[in-house]
């Protein structure tokens, strides 16, 4: 229910499209308060801040071992998020994938594989930038470069701990979430040589700082993998293209909420892209 605001020591979220409000409602939901002027022209609007605050992410677990649906759904659903389970690629498409914050796909299942799956949605529009986390038994560097390739965001390897699942989770849809809505604070000091991400300094290897220099400082250009290598690895070291994809794996949890903004484009190489 809406009701006038009244002083007190609850927070209130505000942004600048309601600014010039003369006509202020507030709806409390927790620790803050929404402001919504003219509220009537503004329910699509005070129906996303709701979501965003209040609705548990949704979450949709596809594999097709009964068991591993029901492990992962007990302990996700315990940690406050809404999720729903699947046996196969062909029925998570009938559950309405563009309306999950975060998808959970096996590799391995009949049918359609993950990696089928992940690239039909890839390809969406509705569907593209739904964040994706393979978890499968197919523990290889290629299996896990394909994964990244397709742009998934995270590769578990089965057997798995919950406390593991729970934890990539969290950070992928953190930096999911980031990536919507936070301005970029992120600071490359050529001088010293590191990295600042929200005033701290990430810990980066030599190549993963001159990966991440590289992409940021073109910002929305693509790096084919031989353009990374050539620019990054001195010519008397031999490396392979599958070594730019451990780093660049590597790298994007290192720079945390902004990981998200080093984009593969299948094909063609990576990319930092501003939001």
């Amino acid at each position: 229910m809406c009701h006038r605001h009244t002083p007190s020591s609850k927070r209130t979220l505000s942004s600048k499209i309601f600014a010039k409000s003369a006509a202020i409602y507030s709806l409390p939901l927790t620790n803050y308060v929404v402001n919504i002027p003219k509220f009537k022209k503004n329910v699509a609007i005070l129906a996303e801040i709701i979501k965003i605050i209040v609705m548990p992410a949704r979450i949709l677990v596809v594999d097709d071992e009964e068991d591993i649906c029901t492990i992962l759904k007990f302990n996700l659903t315990k940690e406050g998020y809404e999720v729903l389970s699947a046996n196969s690629s062909e029925e998570a498409l009938e559950l309405n994938p563009a309306s999950f914050d975060l998808l959970l796909l096996d590799v391995m299942m009949g049918g359609m594989s993950g990696f089928d799956l992940a690239r039909r949605l890839k390809s969406e529009h509705d569907t593209e930038k739904i964040p994706v986390i393979f978890i499968t038994a197919r523990d290889t560097e290629d299996d896990a470069v394909e994964g990244l390739d397709l742009g998934a965001d995270d590769y578990i390897s089965k057997p798995f701990s919950i406390r593991e699942v729970l934890s990539r989770v969290k950070a992928v849809l953190r930096r999911a979430a980031a990536g919507r809505r936070v301005p970029e604070d992120i600071v490359i000091d050529d001088d010293k040589k590191v990295v600042m991400v929200g005033g701290k300094e990430a810990t980066l290897t030599r190549i993963e700082y001159e990966i991440f220099k590289l992409l940021f400082k073109n910002k929305g250009k693509v790096f084919s993998r031989e353009d990374i290598l050539s620019n990054v690895w001195p010519d008397d070291v031999i490396v392979t293209d599958r070594t730019v994809d451990v780093n660049i794996t590597r790298l994007r949890k290192k720079i945390g909420e902004y990981g998200d903004r080093i984009v593969s484009r299948h094909g063609f190489g990576y990319l930092y892209e501003e939001k």
